[in-house]
């Protein structure tokens, strides 16, 4: 392509290429170039190009090139490629010297440059500027050597649930996995519509041109072959039905009974808001956490308990239990806690009363399980390959409790089994759910996959728009990092720090489908384009015509035709969420 430059500082891990008049190189080429070291035989200096300029030399001023253009004034085209160094083979770190060769790395040489020959197991992760893949080496993602990714971007430009889902796909079909790929699995999220409701179908844009872009990576281009599908149920519905309106079929509703509530110490998630650390009522929290484990016993087949006499069947019901239990003078110090004073019980009141709107779908006591077909209510992951949780009909605060006690029960849950398989959680808006202040359980809860994940085998894939607002602890964990679009504030916070200056300036251009990527091995992160889904991103991209008329959504047995929607408002005499919501206790200030 040229030679290496000798009117700028060559140095071990950075030098210019000055180009052929008939040569050229654009951003993220791979460039080598060779020195021969008395003793030491031929050194290998590879690197990726991260900046090129062009300039007039013998041009003065600005309107020098009017000049130039039309003949006057002599002057020669020349541009410089600036490489950043990725690798020394042998690591013999002098610099390139000038006047050598420089040569566009292909095949072998350019697998070398970017550390792909020293990869045992790699997954295809998009295709690069060249033309050929780009690869991610597998032992930073399963847990050998590092795990867990964090991505970044602009939302509906930056595509990242777009990419994470190409990820898991990569992971699944090519085989990186060999035998393990049986015991893998991946937890997903969505709370952006119905998007995901689908990944189990062919997308119907999938053509030849989309099938060989597949080809290329070495991917089969098809929907995900085993996945099930959770949604909550329909609020005030008595049958268990999914609350789902594009897919009426394959979607299991989710929720947890009251027993289990109690039974599984549940309460803290409730509290799931982030909370200043100073905050008392959470003592309060933990105290009638513990109460309603010792004392609620299961009353019937529909989750309801019973409690010091008292049977409770809604979470309405298991509320106002527990406020006159914390409020009553007699019966506080068993429940809220010896010493602990009425604004302290009136915060932890006034914070639980407020769950009831959100949470009352999820908490039930009036389902039956005990049928002669029993519906299954639980999440499980064990059962298909890919598992996606729908939570965007859900208000805020119900799904951080959904996140994080599903988080939490598949962390017990692979500590009770033991190493062995995986499985990749991908959290959409982790920023969200793991904040960079204050505190909250299910905060810990994903702090503890982050420090400890790789070792029990759960993997996380968190996307956020800004790395910046997300837990330091948990980013600084995550052995691959990838940027797609970004703002141009976001883009200069030292959480981007990995990127080069020029990349910074670049993801702030990036168009959907085009992602920065950093892996430990190589120095410079690669940009890569992956292609658009082979499954269906929203029920308009079903290639099936028939298939959003299929069977009912799996719910109650015997439940044929879906209720109509407009019959759960509330009628003016009947409102069952009045605005006065006012428990009686004192407020503390400001009132």
């Amino acid at each position: 392509m040229g030679k290496v430059a000798g009117t700028e500082d060559s140095t071990p891990l950075k030098f210019h290429v000055a180009l052929s008049p008939d040569a050229y190189l654009q951003l993220d080429d791979v460039v080598s170039t060779r020195r021969t070291i008395p003793g030491r035989g031929t050194v290998v200096t590879s690197g990726v190009v991260t900046e090129v300029v062009a300039r007039h030399e013998g041009a003065a001023f600005g309107s020098d090139v009017f000049l130039i253009a039309d003949g006057i004034l002599p002057a020669n085209v020349q541009e410089i490629a600036e490489v950043t160094t990725t690798r020394v083979d042998p690591e013999c770190y002098v610099p390139p010297r000038p006047g050598e060769v420089a040569i566009r790395a292909a095949g072998t040489a350019r697998d070398a440059a970017l550390y792909f020959d020293r990869m045992d197991a790699r997954i295809p992760a998009g295709i690069g500027r060249d033309g050929e893949p780009i690869y991610l080496n597998l032992e930073f993602l399963d847990g050998t050597r590092g795990a867990h990714v964090s991505i970044s971007g602009i939302s509906g430009v930056a595509t990242k649930t777009s990419f994470a889902l190409f990820l898991m796909h990569s992971l699944f079909t090519s085989g990186a996995l060999g035998t393990r790929a049986v015991n893998a699995k991946a937890l997903i999220f969505s709370v952006k519509g119905e998007d995901l409701l689908f990944v189990d179908q062919p997308n119907a844009r999938l053509d030849e041109k989309l099938r060989d872009e597949y080809a290329r990576l070495g991917l089969p281009a098809r929907p995900f072959a085993s996945a099930g599908f959770y949604a909550p149920p329909l609020p005030g519905d008595t049958t268990g039905r999914p609350h789902v309106t594009g897919r009426t079929s394959g979607v299991t509703a989710f929720w947890w009974t009251l027993a289990e509530f109690c039974e599984r110490e549940l309460l803290p998630y409730v509290f799931a808001d982030v909370e200043d650390e100073k905050n008392q009522y959470t003592i309060v929290v933990h105290q009638v956490t513990s109460r309603l484990r010792r004392e609620a016993q299961v009353a019937g087949n529909d989750g309801a308990v019973v409690i010091d006499g008292t049977i409770l069947r809604t979470w309405a019901e298991m509320i106002d239990f527990i406020c006159d239990k914390v409020t009553d003078d007699v019966t506080r110090p068993d429940w809220a806690g010896p010493a602990i004073g009425l604004g302290t019980v009136n915060a932890f009141v006034r914070r639980l009363r407020s769950s009831q709107r959100p949470l009352t779908p999820l908490l039930r006591g009036d389902l039956d399980t005990s049928t002669d077909r029993p519906v299954a209510h639980s999440i499980d992951t064990s059962n298909q390959q890919v598992t996606v949780v729908d939570l965007h009909n859900l208000p805020e605060r119900a799904q951080r409790f959904v996140v994080g006690v599903v988080l939490a029960a598949e962390t017990g849950r692979k500590e009770q089994a033991g190493p062995g398989g995986l499985l990749f959680t991908m959290v959409d808006e982790l920023n969200k759910y793991a904040p960079r202040e204050g505190s909250s359980p299910i905060k810990d809860v994903l702090l503890d996959i982050a420090e400890r994940g790789r070792s029990l085998g759960i993997i996380l894939i968190g996307a956020q728009q800004t790395a910046s607002e997300v837990e330091r602890r948990i980013v600084s964990n995550s052995s691959i990092k990838i940027v797609g679009r970004l703002d141009a504030a976001e883009a200069g916070r030292p959480e981007y720090g990995f990127l080069p200056a020029s990349q910074r300036q670049r993801a702030t251009l990036a168009r959907p489908g085009t992602m920065f990527i950093s892996q430990p091995e190589i120095p410079v992160p690669l940009a890569v384009e992956f292609p658009f889904p082979a499954w269906a991103t929203r029920l308009s991209e079903v290639a099936d015509p028939t298939f959003s008329t299929g069977t009912p959504a799996t719910g109650r047995p015997g439940s044929a035709e879906r209720p109509d929607p407009f019959s759960r408002l509330p009628g003016a005499a009947s409102d069952p969420w009045p605005d006065d919501t006012d428990d009686g206790a004192i407020d503390e200030p400001p009132y």
